[in-house]
């Protein structure tokens, strides 16, 4: 009897597509209900694993950005002081030209924890493609208040991941990065599903010197009227892939509704931006690139998209415990 739902839609309308709760580590199995890709609702899935039967109240009501007014969706260039349309070809073609110019040492890699093993795997191809140093390679971290039930104090949902794949320790490099690109150092930056200004801290005056800002991004924001390419990419509920939540378990997202316009898959984007700037291809689907990142990091070996199943398997031991079980 939710007020958010109740009267919006008919529920015997309604596709229900298993997938999990990106609003923190902790990694709710859910249940999407929507209708001609419109997200309607977002329910707890059974799994004595991770969340029993039940899920916090922001995880069940913060999708309705998913649908919002405000997602981008076309890659644009910036010309001057404005923002112009542009194909995808057109985009990746100047990011490539613009990221050639610059020496490794001069680029850095800001990812977000809210990007899928995939996507991180893709982004670790990306910055051996262009030689980025590790010191300027980081993700941004995320914490808030747990509670004693559900809620994780970890607000990203795939750090575990990113400290397999990506740094071993999270937001480390951060605030080096910030300093390099304030004296100069650093010219180029690409920003991963992350607002620089918001979310990383980066000021407003630093990135406005810079040769080169790239970002891709579900949402329109700040960052992106600062990037010289801004591309457009999908949120959790339109894509495939897989993260490790807080306990150290493999789960699996799946498509409910369709990136709107011209946005695409992250791992595409990522995919096609190494492609462009070094040539390298061979990667067709997300099962693709699950099957590369099994072969290169360890604790993936042997699985796949299909094996991790809708509930999930356990990948990494870890000491935490889920409150609401115990």
């Amino acid at each position: 009897t939710s007020t958010d739902f109740r009267f919006s839609m008919r529920v015997w309308f309604l596709k229900e597509s298993n997938s999990f709760c990106t609003g923190c580590a902790r990694g709710c199995n859910t249940e999407i209900g929507s209708r001609n890709d419109i997200i309607h609702r977002q329910t707890p899935r059974l799994n004595d694993d991770v969340n029993s039967a039940w899920m916090c109240d922001s995880g069940r009501l913060d999708f309705h950005w998913v649908n919002s007014e405000r997602r981008m969706t076309d890659p644009t260039i910036k010309v001057g002081s404005t923002h112009r349309i542009a194909s995808w070809q057109d985009a990746l073609q100047s990011a490539a030209a613009a990221l050639s110019k610059a020496a490794p040492s001069q680029i850095a890699i800001v990812a977000s924890g809210r990007m899928t093993n995939e996507e991180l795997f893709l982004t670790r191809r990306l910055a051996a493609a262009l030689k980025v140093p590790a010191q300027n390679i980081d993700i941004v971290p995320r914490s808030g208040t747990p509670d004693n039930y559900l809620v994780h104090a970890d607000r990203n949902p795939n750090t575990l991941g990113a400290k397999l794949i990506l740094t071993s320790t999270p937001g480390q490099q951060l605030a080096g990065i910030r300093d390099r690109l304030a004296s100069g150092e650093i010219t180029t930056v690409i920003s991963l599903r992350e607002n620089l200004l918001a979310g990383a801290g980066f000021p407003a005056e630093s990135l406005a010197k810079a040769a080169f800002v790239l970002q891709s991004h579900v949402m329109l924001n700040a960052g992106a009227e600062l990037a010289h390419v801004a591309l457009p990419s999908a949120a959790y509920a339109e894509k495939r892939g897989s993260m490790v939540n807080a306990t150290g378990r493999l789960q699996r997202l799946n498509i409910a509704v369709t990136t709107p316009g011209n946005a695409r898959d992250d791992w595409e984007i990522l995919r096609d931006l190494t492609l462009a700037v070094s040539g390298q291809n061979g990667l067709y689907s997300i099962d693709d690139v699950f099957k590369s990142m099994a072969a290169e990091i360890p604790a993936f070996a042997g699985l796949s998209l299909a094996k991790i199943g809708d509930k999930g398997v356990p990948l990494v031991p870890t000491t935490e415990s889920v409150p609401l079980l115990e």
